[in-house]
């Protein structure tokens, strides 16, 4: 009988166990978010910082008698220790969050530039026409910031250790192949009409950017989780599949960046940060919850109210960058190249 009882005891206490194990799991998943959010969103306000510092710095030297080259000024070189320190910010927040929850997180830059573009202003209003000119700035920034929290409230909490064997099962599984099939597919469709058909659509272009940093972004956040699991001593560099993943993410960033700057030179820089901030977020949170399985065991609820967030912060972007067309804070250094000779008139 005290056998028995014994046993019955033990098995009344196994729920409460199991239980607080999970409650535990689940703390330190809402943790390890909360430690990738901040440091994403850190890095993309100090890169906003260190990108409108430099921008200021063009824009004083060109207006100015003084003939140092940009690169010879204190303030250029603040800006470029402050991209380098955001972006080391954004690279480390991909090692503890998902995928799925850092990438919106961008919506920051353009906040903070927003919000920095107007502080800059050298203007004077009248309060009633300063809210006249920038409240969809305002209203933007309100939206964005409310799918900011939501993303980062009902972000997916899939942590998984990014281990060599992890990330080599994921790069050969068959849902990711089926996957970049069909993103080979598309990209060499798009670059087929962008080159020889002469399709220089904005959506056309953009999407061959966002098709490049879906591939960026998942593999940053396996080299960015090998680095860091080596770091706490569990060794990863010693898997080839690292630097196969290295080498992906160079060469896609660079490309990533050569097609950006093609649109540059043909479209409005506002138009290129709206519209390619709602395709490269959209594709690289399809590539995440395809490679590294972001929404496997969440619960409806929290997808839709995930999906609301993007939602809410894409039309956030957009409200932001479409009021940038009217009053861009550096206008002059933006446009200089664009400015008539002077003996063409």
């Amino acid at each position: 009988m005290d056998g028995a009882h014994s046993a019955a005891l033990q098995l009344q206490q196994l729920p409460p166990t199991s239980s607080a194990s999970a409650v535990s799991e689940a703390s330190f998943s809402y943790k390890e978010n909360l430690i990738g959010a901040l440091l994403a969103i850190f890095g993309h306000l100090v890169v906003s910082i260190a990108l409108n510092l430099q921008k200021y710095c063009h824009i004083r030297l060109a207006g100015s008698k003084d003939p140092r080259a940009y690169f010879k000024t204190k303030t250029w070189w603040l800006g470029l220790f402050l991209m380098l320190l955001g972006e080391l910010g954004v690279f480390a927040s991909y090692a503890f969050a998902p995928l799925s929850l850092i990438v919106p997180l961008s919506a920051v830059s353009v906040i903070a530039s927003a919000i920095i573009g107007i502080i800059f202003i050298k203007e004077k209003w009248k309060l009633k026409d300063f809210l006249r000119r920038y409240i969809l700035s305002f209203v933007g920034c309100g939206l964005a910031v409310v799918g900011t929290y939501l993303l980062v409230t009902f972000a997916p909490n899939s942590h998984e250790k990014m281990t060599g064997e992890n990330v080599t099962r994921h790069l050969v599984s068959w849902p990711f192949l089926l996957y970049m099939l069909v993103e080979i597919i598309l990209f060499c469709l798009l670059l087929y009409f962008y080159k020889e058909k002469n399709a220089n659509n904005i959506v056309v272009i953009l999407l061959l950017v966002a098709l490049l940093g879906s591939m960026t972004v998942v593999t940053v956040k396996a080299v960015a989780g090998m680095l860091v699991l080596s770091i706490q001593g569990n060794l990863q560099l010693d898997y080839p599949i690292f630097y196969v993943m290295f080498v992906c993410m160079v060469a896609t960033a660079v490309y990533q960046a050569a097609f950006l700057s093609q649109a540059s030179q043909m479209y409005d820089s506002s138009l290129i940060a709206s519209v390619g901030y709602i395709l490269s977020t959209t594709i690289a949170i399809t590539a995440g919850a395809v490679f590294y399985l972001d929404f496997i065991g969440e619960d409806v609820l929290h997808i839709c109210m995930f999906a609301l967030g993007c939602l809410i912060a894409f039309l956030g972007v957009f409200l932001i960058t479409r009021n940038r067309k009217k009053a861009i804070p550096f206008e002059p250094y933006i446009s200089m190249d664009a400015m008539p000779d002077e003996g063409a008139g």
